[in-house]
């Protein structure tokens, strides 16, 4: 019998926020995959850890998923990646890979989830409390109220874009182009807010446009309504 992949979401950055079958699965399961050169250092570690010391004995496997747009060497660490995981499924060991929010999300898995479906693996996904949920009841704010559209995009692939259809926005992935992103939101004549490193030690709230720093982190997400 061949081992099972659970891709499991632990949210946002609050482990309070993990729910109680995440908890319940990455107790039960020996080895553990995080996205990363070294396991411990990843963030998905370091919020689950939290709910659950047990991880700390858990065999930890690090899977580098490298930051880059270059296509050949993402699919060159997909594929290393899927074999990794293969060799421990081969055993009928079952493996969780923890990630960030919820991996139906922009969730580096699914390209993992891709080739390992193909060589005839079975995956599950975790579901785990999303990021722009957690940013909006952090802001105190609703997304979207009666028959308001939400439009999600990741900013990096949407620059220069026009924010032209009906309803609010929510804007993942701002990365080192803030600047280009408030000037889309300002022309769009929406407002703004802002939660960074949400759920963590390091959080900040942003309560319009022009609060937001031109240099704000990786993991900062915007409400523009």
């Amino acid at each position: 019998m061949r081992g099972k992949v659970f891709c499991i979401g632990v949210g946002p950055g609050d482990p309070e926020l993990m729910t109680l079958k995440a908890v319940r699965l990455i107790k039960e399961k020996d080895i553990i995959l995080l996205p990363g050169k070294e396991p411990k250092d990843t963030i998905a570690y370091r919020i689950a850890v939290q709910s659950v010391p047990e991880l700390e004995d858990k065999e930890l496997v690090a899977i580098d998923m490298p930051m880059t747009k270059d296509q050949e060497i993402l699919k060159e660490a997909h594929r290393k990646g899927a074999e990794l995981i293969e060799s421990y499924l081969d055993k009928g060991r079952d493996a969780c890979f923890l990630t960030i929010g919820d991996p139906t999300i922009y969730c580096t898995f699914t390209y993992l989830q891709t080739i390992l479906n193909k060589d005839g693996y079975e995956t599950e996904f975790i579901s785990g409390i999303t990021s722009f949920c957690a940013a909006a009841a952090r802001l105190n704010i609703p997304i979207a109220e009666w028959e308001e559209p939400i439009h999600i995009l990741p900013a990096a692939h949407n620059l220069g874009n026009e924010l032209e259809y009906e309803g609010n926005y929510v804007i993942m992935k701002t990365g080192s182009h803030m600047g280009e992103v408030k000037d889309m939101i300002r022309s769009s004549g929406r407002e703004a807010r802002m939660v960074m490193n949400c759920g963590m030690k390091d959080e900040r709230v942003y309560s319009s446009t022009d609060e937001i720093p031109d240099d704000s982190g990786y993991f900062s997400l915007i409400i523009a309504k």
